[in-house]
């Protein structure tokens, strides 16, 4: 069966992470519609691999801060009821898409994410992901939190508040799903997860990610969005490593 969803992937030199991506979406008991790559002119394989897994890819300019250009290319040409916003280093369990419809549909949501498990056996990120989910449920009881490593919403909300924000250079997905929940119902996804990759948390040291997150979380609880455009995460850095 195939699924009224779009999915859309923001990439920049992902073809160590890509391909472990689509093809978890390949083995989804439930197919989506069209998986759409929006790719901001990538020096490796990405958009090579986005074809051959038979993406329609989107090839944007570099993006000024982040990857919101390459999901808002995406989702102008996206065609279905829901679109589904994945990072590029995120794996789906093989029921993911058939669960979280039938959830989203029992729910009424219009707007929706999931809980998150590491890529990791570490202690220490698995402890993380339990109080970083908890944080961003409880969080939403006062103003809707979604990571931009999964984010479903109805097309025709995504029209209406016109996709992301492109200036902001973090917390564009909180950003993007507090707007839309202005015009729809927003959810938690709670019988199946997503398993996230923990590179950034590698590669800058998790105490200083941690510091960047919180002081994002801040910024937008004291001025309704990020607004030090200094401080934000380099889309695109792991590929200079």
């Amino acid at each position: 069966m195939v699924a009224p969803i779009s999915i859309i992937i923001p990439t920049l030199n992902e073809e160590k992470y890509l391909p472990l991506l689509l093809a978890s979406i390949k083995n989804q008991t439930l197919q989506p519609y069209e998986i759409i790559v929006g790719d901001a002119l990538s020096k490796d394989k990405t958009r090579e691999i986005a074809n051959a897994y038979g993406c329609k890819v989107v090839i944007e300019k570099p993006p000024r801060s982040g990857p919101a250009r390459g999901r808002n290319a995406g989702g102008e040409i996206a065609t279905q009821e829901f679109l589904l916003f994945l990072d590029s280093d995120v794996i789906l369990p093989p029921d993911f898409l058939e669960v979280a419809l039938k959830e989203i549909r029992k729910k009424n949501l219009d707007i929706a994410t999931c809980f998150i498990a590491p890529l990791s056996t570490s202690l220490i990120y698995r402890i993380g992901s339990f109080i970083a989910n908890y944080f961003f449920l409880l969080a939403s009881l006062r103003s809707p939190h979604a990571g931009g490593y999964c984010i479903f919403v109805r097309k025709e909300i995504y029209e209406k508040i016109h996709g992301f924000d492109e200036t902001l250079v973090l917390g564009e997905d909180h950003d993007f799903v507090k707007r839309a929940s202005e015009f729809g119902k927003f959810g938690f996804i709670m019988q199946v997860k997503i398993r996230i990759s923990t590179r950034r948390f590698d590669e800058e040291g998790i105490a200083k990610t941690c510091c960047k997150y919180l002081f994002s979380e801040f910024q937008t609880f004291v001025f309704g969005k990020q607004k030090i455009k200094s401080f934000g995460i380099e889309f695109g850095k792991h590929h200079k490593k």
